[in-house]
């Protein structure tokens, strides 16, 4: 009898699980935005459960998993969603973007954009809990960043299980075209200023993502060292936000500038 209540109360979650996925897939098809599917789901361990299902789907309809994001490493964002930890989502091919040229704002439901430092990996991070030495010694560069942020569920309406399940609020991302060694950076104290139309709409410092970006690369590899998709040399991560994040209209043009790694711009349609 305790197996079979164990087995319907699991049969239970995995299709509440896959209601949730399909809702936030369904508003990503549609271009609606759909309501909160925490009415669905309530743990951090279901919404990533359901974030892996959208994840496996599209790894099966041939997208590509280029990296990994981090999301939420703003404490005062943290405190909001009633957690002190990051969230993480995952990056595919298709989400980049060319620094310059043309994103068509469409493709986005409710777009916010934040500078961040991205760091590419030289090597594996299979296993952990890792040091910071050991993620440092693992990254090959570093590149300035602007993620687009979007979100499917309406009106950024978000708790914990609504951002972990819509894939940790993730939408494109543009990278830098200047890739820079870490030896001699000082992450920690790199300014960064975000322009629209050349006047400043955010500022801030790498000390703004969990005191310093490497912190937040060394939370990503120690979550997912153990799993069936940790991090992989070539993948990009997306440390997380440096400033306030910032709202995009048709038509913006954004630039980024972090201090040691260049600028990058994004550039939306009409």
């Amino acid at each position: 009898m305790d197996d079979e209540w164990s087995q319907a109360v699991w049969s239970q979650a995995v299709d509440a699980c896959s209601q949730a996925a399909d809702r936030l897939a369904e508003a990503a098809r549609t271009g609606k935005p759909c309501a909160p599917i925490r009415d669905l789901i309530g743990t951090a361990a279901d919404a990533y459960a359901a974030q892996e299902i959208a994840t496996a789907r599209a790894l099966a309809e041939g997208r590509r998993l280029v990296g990994r994001k981090v999301g939420v490493t703003n404490p005062d964002i943290q405190r909001r969603l009633g957690i002190d930890h990051p969230t993480c989502g995952a990056l595919f091919a298709d989400m980049a973007c060319p620094d310059g040229l043309p994103i068509p704002y469409e493709r986005l439901l409710q777009p916010r954009a934040e500078a961040e430092i991205a760091l590419v990996l030289g090597a594996d991070l299979t296993g952990g809990p890792f040091t910071a030495a050991e993620v440092l010694r693992a990254v090959d560069f570093a590149l300035v960043a602007i993620e687009i942020a979007d979100s499917r569920v309406a009106d950024w309406d978000i708790r914990l299980a609504d951002t972990v399940a819509d894939n940790a609020s993730s939408g494109l991302f543009v990278l830098g075209n200047t890739p820079v060694p870490l030896a001699g950076l000082d992450l920690r104290a790199a300014a960064m200023t975000m322009t629209r139309a050349g006047e400043e709409v955010s500022a801030g410092s790498g000390a703004a993502c969990l005191g310093h970006p490497l912190n937040a690369a060394v939370w990503l590899a120690d979550r997912l060292g153990r799993t069936e998709r940790p991090l992989r040399a070539g993948e990009v991560v997306l440390t997380g936000a440096l400033g306030p994040v910032v709202p995009v209209e048709p038509g913006d043009v954004l630039e980024a500038h972090v201090e040691g790694l260049g600028s990058v711009r994004a550039v939306f349609t009409k």
